[in-house]
């Protein structure tokens, strides 16, 4: 194997990045609620191959999103609990930034982040509103095939 080189970033990229997380820090939340809280919602989609966390604004309007495949859980190790408190953990951080005290929670999917994601945000500090569960249920199914014949 050859020399093991590091990259350095030069002062011009330093800048650019640190311009880019102030402009993220600045992102204000546009709805406070009548008790003077900021509010928000945040969304859980939990499946069997990776759980996504999105926390958006009133209105919907997306401030920020983590995945567990984003903080660096690669595999099968995604789907786990642990990843899921993660991020979950991550999320709240990123809220306590932008100003978020209450959140409403919905979660969609099968997965068994869900209610680790959830217990995760509720240790963080987070008040929670609401936990609504969205993951769309069929009322019907599909139609049966036909009877095999023999």
């Amino acid at each position: 194997m050859g020399k093991k080189r590091i990259i350095k970033k030069s002062e011009e990229e330093l800048l650019k990045e640190t311009e880019k997380v102030e402009k993220e820090m600045r992102k204000e939340v546009k709805i406070k609620s009548p008790s003077g809280a900021r509010e928000g919602r945040v969304y859980v989609s939990s499946s069997y191959n990776n759980t996504i966390i999105t926390l958006t604004d009133v209105q919907g309007n997306v401030l920020t999103w983590v995945s567990a495949g984003s903080i660096g859980f690669k595999g099968t190790k995604k789907a786990t609990p642990f990843a899921a408190s993660r991020v979950a953990e991550s999320v709240s951080a990123a809220a306590r930034k932008l100003g978020v005290e209450k959140v409403a929670i919905f979660t969609k999917g099968v997965g068994s982040g869900r209610d680790s994601a959830i217990r995760s945000l509720a240790n963080r500090g987070l008040d929670i509103i609401s936990i609504t569960d969205t993951t769309p249920i069929p009322h019907n199914g599909c139609r049966p095939p036909k009877a095999r014949r023999v």
